[in-house]
């Protein structure tokens, strides 16, 4: 099933499932989908598409496949390595992305595997982790590299959590859709030129591995999101480099999952 959120014509916050074959309408669900889930008869017209989750935190992994962490010139980590971004980054497909003012020069795209934790756990086994997860979606770990680098000296959350910088969908594909997690190609696409052309079996820790060990440090709540790491292709690695301009057309796309398109805009440009 393909979940989404989205505002009706009257602005109602509502959940609803995704068909692409009746785009501008959505059947309604009601309850927690993580705990009373139900799927109505009622129809309602999508006006705008949400992100697919509120997340209650997101957890991300840096350097999660080796020829990304080659290409930053650091040595592949021997366990996960977690940072924070912050909720209020998220932004959903077709919002724009805003260049910060204080940050507009160096910000780079990231395509990443998404992963919703459905059930509330904590020292789960690896064996086990997949029974936890509620779905997959795409996402953008947006990242203005000059404040993650250098500014913060290297502490990379705040880099990474300016607003719109998390961009999340287009919906939530839940588990029973994905028979392999770890078997996806994944691509970041920007404007008509593919930068990053991956696939998920080359991460370094698998979905599996990353729940289990996330897990042992932290209680994973239900709508817990965490990112998984980006392939090789990063704009800041490039020579010359390259970073997201106001007018570009970043898309992130994961086979099975969907394709996540925003634009990107200049703070303060309101075309």
């Amino acid at each position: 099933m393909k979940i989404i959120r989205f505002l009706s014509e009257d602005d109602r916050v509502l959940t609803g499932v995704f068909d692409t074959k009746t785009p501008d309408v959505s059947r309604v669900i009601e309850g927690d989908i993580f705990t009373d889930i139900a799927v109505t008869e009622k129809w309602e017209k999508i006006k705008t598409i949400l992100p697919p989750l509120a997340p209650v935190n997101i957890l991300c992994l840096g350097l999660n496949y080796k020829e990304h962490a080659a290409e930053t010139k650091v040595t592949s980590p021997e366990s996960p390595v977690l940072f924070l971004k912050g909720t209020n980054s998220v932004v959903g497909p077709g919002s724009p992305i805003v260049l910060p003012r204080v940050a507009p020069d160096e910000v780079d795209y990231e395509a990443e595997l998404a992963v919703i934790i459905g059930n509330k756990v904590r020292n789960i086994s690896a064996d086990d982790a997949r029974n936890s997860i509620f779905g997959y979606t795409c996402a953008n770990d947006v990242s203005a590299r000059d404040w993650q680098i250098f500014k913060q000296k290297g502490q990379w959350a705040r880099g990474k959590s300016f607003d719109t910088f998390c961009p999340l969908g287009p919906y939530v594909v839940t588990a029973d859709e994905i028979e392999d997690p770890d078997s996806l190609p994944i691509r970041a696409i920007l404007n008509d030129r593919v930068m990053q052309d991956s696939n998920t079996s080359n991460m370094i820790f698998d979905v599996s591995a990353i729940v289990s060990d996330l897990s042992q440090s932290m209680t994973l709540y239900p709508g817990t999101l965490i990112l998984t790491g980006t392939p090789e292709g990063v704009g800041f690695t490039r020579e010359p480099p390259v970073f997201l301009k106001d007018g570009d057309i970043i898309t992130i796309e994961i086979e099975g999952i969907g394709r996540l398109v925003n634009p990107v805009r200049q703070e303060g440009n309101k075309r």
